[in-house]
């Protein structure tokens, strides 16, 4: 190798020592500062004076160096003194006045109080650097019935694909060829795979754990479910909440105050008092550090990073500490109910067939001609045939689709309709099995009619189903005092059975998109903080206008950038769960916030009594920050 080569891999090793190490530079820094502060002690001891100095001073500016460009450069942005100036002004008043130890040694805690803050902001960040990298950079294009290894960037939508076991999905679609177990714990945050065959949906950044699977993509890279939830969570970063941006307006003016009153104290208690000159210099200088609002400053954004870290690790995506926050306080939410309450698919509940006639052979006969027809109740009539049925679909002889009636056909010479009550005769459906058809459509059922021959033969219950998950979010939200709200574009009849089963106290019927956003706002006129969960587009006016915003993750694109708040599966217990950790978030916020006051309060008293040194002074304050921090961190925790 020649000696060109070896500097520059050496120039290569180097920078990515440096990557390695730029994340701990602070702390690195707070540490050589204790070093030197240790060593200062000693020289001191042992009387070499000038050298103890000489070690306080490179204390002081490698310990102090971060906080204090940060400062300075923030007072010069925004025109307004901040905390880490006055953490400048004490440090250097103590040093003036011979007290170099306690100088450095406030130096040195606050900048492990800030090697703490960073510390925090980076495990955010890094649970997004997790995130990106789980996303493949390529993928295997299948061209001309060749495999060709290309960038994920490169591919188009209708690109087929081929995903071999064990590597991760590199973008979304559709399978449409194989079948395997998806683990899709990047996504949902649940660690149990899910079984998917053709025309299944899948994500890019989940793992395909068994079989080799074609699948189609249907989204451009840059616009994958996984890309969002990682641009989610970063805007959620940047977001504060409102008692981060009170507590920061409130900095300024405090600053401000605390540099008077500690002017005040050089002069005041020499004439009123009789204190000398050096006491007072001494006390205004505790005043300085013990007065910093340090404590109160780190209470809250700590407490939000480490809050939405946590969220988006169990899959609630935040998309800002001020949505977490409100969330805490809700007092009422509204549901959606197709895809958020039930399934958001008709299911066939009952068959109820005439007697003499064979219930499978039926069934079978009905799925062959609804086997023709895209229609959602048709569907569901299909896939209950093909669950329960182990048999071929037929052709019917003929076919005739009566568009918003049925369909009719033909088969081995029989005439068949398979459709809604006036279209077999509605005269025939109250008397058919003693009455039974009222009976299920109070139920929320829609019933679909079968006649052979000009006789009613068979009646079919199909009902969008609630999940099963439903009635215990619902009693667990109930439980926390929320009042829980259905709305629906379904009939008075249907909302009202579906309302009873999900357990809400209260809903609406027949709402369209603006009924809705009318409904929402009579819930916040009544209410303080109201959420709106939901999944479809028609949702979409409602959830921006809500205080709080929940869209559930498998819906459509639109819900999800409109709401505050995402939940990456459709589980909504997972609400509670982030109701849950708000409240926790919000709770540590206060006990944060009042610790720290009640600190600086008893600091600043006990200085003005001539009851605390530098030194103390310095611990308890400091103390006070890094005990904050440390309890924000908790949250990062399940």
């Amino acid at each position: 190798m020649s000696s060109n080569a070896k500097l520059l891999t050496k120039g290569v090793q180097n920078i990515g020592l440096i990557e390695k190490i730029k994340p701990h530079l602070e702390l690195i820094a707070a540490s050589l500062s204790g070093v030197l502060i240790a060593l200062g002690w000693i020289f001191d001891k042992y009387g070499f004076g000038t050298d103890s100095i000489i070690a306080y001073l490179l204390a002081f500016v490698i310990g102090g160096f971060a906080k204090a460009k940060q400062g300075i450069e923030a007072t010069y942005e925004n025109k307004e003194l901040n905390v880490e100036m006055l953490m400048i002004f004490a440090a250097v008043g103590s040093a003036i006045i011979g007290y170099w130890t306690e100088g450095a040694i406030l130096i040195f805690i606050f900048a492990v109080s800030g090697a703490l803050e960073t510390y925090t902001m980076n495990k955010s960040h890094k649970e997004i650097s997790s995130l990106m990298e789980l996303q493949p950079e390529e993928a295997l294009l299948i061209s001309n019935g060749n495999e060709k290894r290309v960038s994920v960037s490169e591919l188009c939508v209708g690109d087929p694909i081929l995903i071999k076991p064990g590597e991760r999905v590199p973008a979304d679609g559709i399978i449409i060829k194989g079948q395997t177990n998806i683990d899709e714990a990047a996504i949902t945050g649940e660690s149990m795979p899910v079984s998917k065959g053709e025309q299944a949906e899948v994500f890019a950044g989940t793992v395909n754990m068994t079989g080799s699977i074609t699948v189609q993509v249907t989204k451009e890279s840059s616009d994958t479910l996984f890309r969002k939830i990682i641009q989610l969570v970063q805007s959620a970063q940047s977001e504060k909440s409102p008692s981060q941006l009170f507590i920061e307006r409130f900095e300024g003016t405090y600053v401000k105050v605390v540099l008077l009153v500690v002017i005040a104290m050089f002069f005041l208690p020499y004439f009123l008092l009789g204190w000398s000159w050096h006491e007072s210099f001494y006390r205004a200088m505790i005043l300085l550090v013990v007065a910093s609002p340090c404590a109160l400053v780190a209470s809250i954004m700590p407490a939000s990073l480490s809050a939405i870290s946590n969220g988006a690790r169990h899959g609630i995506l935040v998309k800002g500490g001020v949505h977490l926050e409100n969330l805490g306080h809700l007092e009422a939410i509204a549901l959606d109910k197709t895809g958020t309450l039930t399934k958001g698919k008709p299911e066939v509940t009952e068959v109820i067939v005439k007697e003499g006639l064979e219930r499978e052979k039926l069934i079978w006969q009905v799925a062959s001609i609804e086997s023709h027809s895209n229609h959602p109740l048709a569907i569901s009539i299909v896939k209950y045939a093909k669950l329960n049925l182990n048999k071929e679909l037929f052709h019917p002889d003929s076919l005739e689709d009566i568009p918003g009636w049925g369909v009719k056909a033909e088969i081995n010479g029989e005439q068949w309709k398979i459709g809604k009550a006036a279209f077999v005769g509605k005269e025939h459906v109250d008397t058919f099995a003693d009455g039974k058809a009222k009976e299920l459509a109070s139920l929320g059922n829609t019933l679909v009619f079968i006649e052979i021959n000009g006789d009613l033969s068979a009646m079919i219950a199909l009902k969008d189903v609630v999940r099963e998950e439903t009635k215990l979010a619902i009693d667990h939200l109930k439980k926390q005092g929320i009042h829980t709200v259905m709305l629906t574009g379904d009939s008075e009849k249907t909302a009202r059975a579906i309302a009873a089963e999900s357990h809400v106290d209260e809903f609406f019927a027949e709402c369209l998109p603006e009924s809705k956003v009318e409904h929402l706002k009579q819930l916040k006129s009544k209410y303080k903080t109201v959420a709106m969960v939901g999944d479809g587009i028609n949702d979409a006016p409602a959830l921006a206008i809500a205080n709080v915003g929940i869209a559930m993750g498998e819906g459509t694109d639109v819900a999800l950038e409109t709401a505050d708040i995402v939940l990456m599966k459709n589980d909504l217990p997972r609400i509670a769960d982030a109701i849950q950790l708000s409240k926790r978030m919000n709770k540590i916020i206060k006990q944060n916030v009042i610790f720290s006051i009640s600190i600086i309060m008893l600091l600043i008293a006990s200085n003005f009594f001539q009851m605390l040194d530098l030194p103390y002074g310095v611990i308890g304050h400091e103390g006070s920050t890094i005990l904050v921090i440390l309890n924000s961190l908790r949250l990062l925790k399940s």
